[in-house]
């Protein structure tokens, strides 16, 4: 009985992150807790019992968002065969994931918390030294330009991009890399 009541716990938050994931990036991180609640499917009350405030919230949100960029980046690295491909794959991932959206909305809320939280500060890193592997190794491979850093890279995991009313995001994304990507192969 134990054992299902953490994994229904474990559930429940990782409901709820989920949901705090998707309403910080579309509405931003002062949002009424009740609504991230409604969001998971579960009450207020279960919330707080996992999450006791909103920073605890947003720094699990953080976390979590990050970490599966560290995922995305490794599995990326992992599965293709080339540098240059795995970091078209994660940047395009990127986009997909609306990652720059969700970075915009829980960031600024963040900056203290980064700094005095090793986990996420470990996390950042192994995020910072994939992309500098990853940047490195398509530059020595002759595939991606040479005047591009890690930092350059970086700044583009985090693009956002528009889409017209009419346009679906899938389109645009693929529309958007496509050109940026053109942009930094090496000639």
């Amino acid at each position: 009985m134990a054992d299902d009541l953490r994994a229904d716990a474990r559930s429940n938050r990782d409901q709820i992150l989920a949901a705090a994931e998707v309403v910080f990036r579309e509405q931003g991180v002062d949002v009424p807790m009740k609504e991230i609640a409604d969001r998971a499917g579960v009450g207020v009350g279960t919330l707080y019992r996992r999450f006791p405030d909103r920073g605890a919230l947003i720094s699990a949100a953080a976390r979590s968002y990050i970490g599966a960029l560290a995922e995305l980046a490794a599995t990326a690295r992992d599965e293709e065969d080339r540098a240059w491909l795995a970091l078209c794959r994660f940047l395009r991932e990127c986009a997909e994931s609306r990652l720059g959206a969700t970075a915009s909305a829980i960031e600024p809320a963040l900056q203290a918390d980064t700094r005095a939280d090793p986990g996420l500060t470990d996390i950042r890193a192994s995020v910072a030294e994939q992309v500098a592997r990853l940047t490195a190794q398509a530059q020595v491979d002759g595939d991606l330009r040479t005047d591009v850093d890690a930092q350059d890279v970086s700044r583009l995991m985090s693009l956002q991009i528009y889409t017209r009313p009419d346009e679906p995001y899938a389109a645009a994304v693929r529309r958007t890399m496509d050109i940026l990507l053109d942009g930094l192969r090496a000639r």
